[in-house]
């Protein structure tokens, strides 16, 4: 079994091949694995602009495709001259009609290839930004109306959880046996949200963000604070730096903890923003003192409210392993601080590796072969939807 994955759920472009290894878990290497990131693009308007993802990931996908194909040993050039059959080039016309770059890029793929030894596609459907999303369904609908390649929509959010308990070893990945009930927590730019796994492919939300999720609102706090885009890692390097120099935080920045004695598993992070905006205002100009200052406070802040929550999960879900996914769990005092609680608890955490935590394509294909190995049936009919909860995939 080999599976091609493709993600463009936001701002990276990325495309991934895996092969499964016959055993009784489910293993793979991995023959290719690429990504290719937009952030510098992004960064002259302070966050993900949805025209311009589409756009760039318009241009690069066929591409990154075409060299996954070739790393993975799997692109045959054509040595003779071959021309799309004219029923297949009016679906691709039809399909790809709002991006014409890539349809030509597509026509010459078809057209100097031949048909790869894919089995199966995987591809994000959802959640993320539309525009984004229909470009990499689009691009696996166009693979497969020509090489009649099988393909499977995979929910982005679950990609994140089995991209966390991915294990390594001798070259290879494995998706390990879990114990169940587990509870995952998804913390990223547009995702805060606590899910009970009682088995894979069976998700509950049982807590989420009732405004901002942890990763917009580190932007917006690293926007307050003059500080590049994205903000998430200037604001961690600036509190690590100030936990080292030991800085004490002054009385007047103290920051609430939002949520934290509610009962309920939900976040509300929208009035955090708002109190650094206050004491922003009150100590403005803001010297480099301050702003480690606040930097250390405001993470202090997301993570005593982040663990709270997870404790009272894992107690009321009597859950046996914690999953940590989404591109805040690369961040470094949530992960340690999230460590230390398993330990004093006594679950089991998984936490991905830091190249695994932000999107990537591997995370989709490893839950391609999850559907396959659930029995699920692959799908004809493919809608981005930009708002697609865990609990329906």
């Amino acid at each position: 079994m080999i599976l091609l994955s493709i993600e463009t759920s936001c701002d990276e472009t990325a495309v991934s091949i895996i092969k499964r290894v016959r055993g009784k878990h489910i293993r793979f290497e991995t023959l290719s694995h690429k990504v290719l990131s937009q952030v510098d693009l992004h960064a002259q308007y302070g966050g993900v602009f949805p025209a311009l993802a589409k756009r760039e990931h318009a241009k690069a996908l066929t591409q990154l495709i075409a060299e996954a194909l070739r790393e993975a040993e799997l692109l045959i050039e054509r040595t003779h001259t071959h021309h799309i059959p004219h029923s297949e080039r009016k679906k691709l016309e039809t399909l790809l009609v709002r991006e014409p770059e890539m349809l030509t890029a597509m026509k010459v793929l078809f057209e100097g290839i031949q048909k790869p030894a894919i089995d199966a596609i995987a591809v994000t459907m959802g959640p993320g930004l539309e525009p984004a999303l229909w470009v990499g369904i689009n691009g696996a609908i166009a693979l497969h109306t020509v090489w009649d390649i099988p393909l499977y929509p995979i929910n982005h959010m679950e990609g994140h959880i089995v991209a966390s308990v991915l294990s390594h070893k001798e070259g290879t990945y494995e998706i390990p046996q879990l114990t169940f009930p587990a509870c995952a927590l998804l913390i990223s730019g547009g995702h805060t949200e606590i899910v009970r796994i009682s088995k894979w492919r069976s998700y509950k939300v049982i807590g989420k963000t009732k405004d901002d999720a942890v990763g917009e609102a580190f932007d917006k706090v690293a926007r307050l604070l003059d500080l590049p885009y994205p903000g998430g890692p200037e604001i961690s390097r600036l509190a690590e730096h100030a936990r080292n120099e030991g800085l004490v935080v002054d009385e007047d920045l103290r920051l609430p903890r939002p949520m934290i004695h509610s009962g309920d598993l939900h976040f509300s992070l929208s009035g955090l923003k708002t109190a650094v905006l206050t004491r922003v205002n009150k100590r403005k100009p803001l010297d480099e003192k301050t702003k480690k200052m606040i930097a250390l406070e405001f993470e202090n802040a997301v993570t005593d409210v982040l663990v709270a929550k997870v404790k009272q999960a894992m107690y009321e879900t009597r859950a046996h392993s914690l999953i940590v996914g989404g591109g805040v769990s690369a961040n470094t005092h949530i992960r340690f601080a999230l460590k230390e609680l398993a330990d004093s608890e006594n679950f089991t955490l998984f936490i991905p590796d830091r190249a695994l935590s932000t999107d990537n394509g591997l995370m989709i294909a490893s839950t391609g072969l999850l559907h396959i190995a659930c029995e699920e049936k692959p799908k004809v009919k493919l809608i981005a939807n930009g708002s697609w909860s865990i609990e329906d995939c």
